[in-house]
């Protein structure tokens, strides 16, 4: 009456006893990227930092580009609008005679040192 059944002391000598399955082994993860299966973390956290890096720098270029147009745009309407404040007032002298524009502008607190 010696018919027990020897078990291995680990799962990886035991048999199931059923010869149509299939013994289980670990799994082969083959939908990895190929940089996840041939480098190492350290070499792709040095990678993401590069790339982060270059974002950040490119990041600060567009800023200063955008900054430049600004104050190009900014340059560009106080010119405009001193032109217009000059052609009003060009015409505003037409209209009215050299002695009462001159009042005016001294009234405006400008005089011919600075406005000519």
């Amino acid at each position: 009456m010696d018919s027990t059944v020897q078990l291995a002391s680990s799962a990886n000598g035991r048999v199931s006893g059923k010869p149509w399955k299939l013994q289980k082994t670990a799994a082969v993860r083959s939908n990895l990227p190929d940089a996840c299966k041939t480098k190492s973390w350290a070499d792709r956290m040095e990678k993401t930092k590069k790339a982060l890096a270059i974002k950040k720098l490119q990041l600060e270029l567009k800023e200063e580009k955008q900054a430049e147009v600004a104050r190009r745009r900014q340059i560009t309407l106080e010119r405009k609008n001193a032109a217009e404040e000059r052609q009003r007032l060009e015409e505003a002298t037409a209209k009215m005679g050299a002695r009462k524009a001159a009042r005016l502008r001294r009234k405006a607190g400008r005089t011919k040192k600075i406005n000519g």
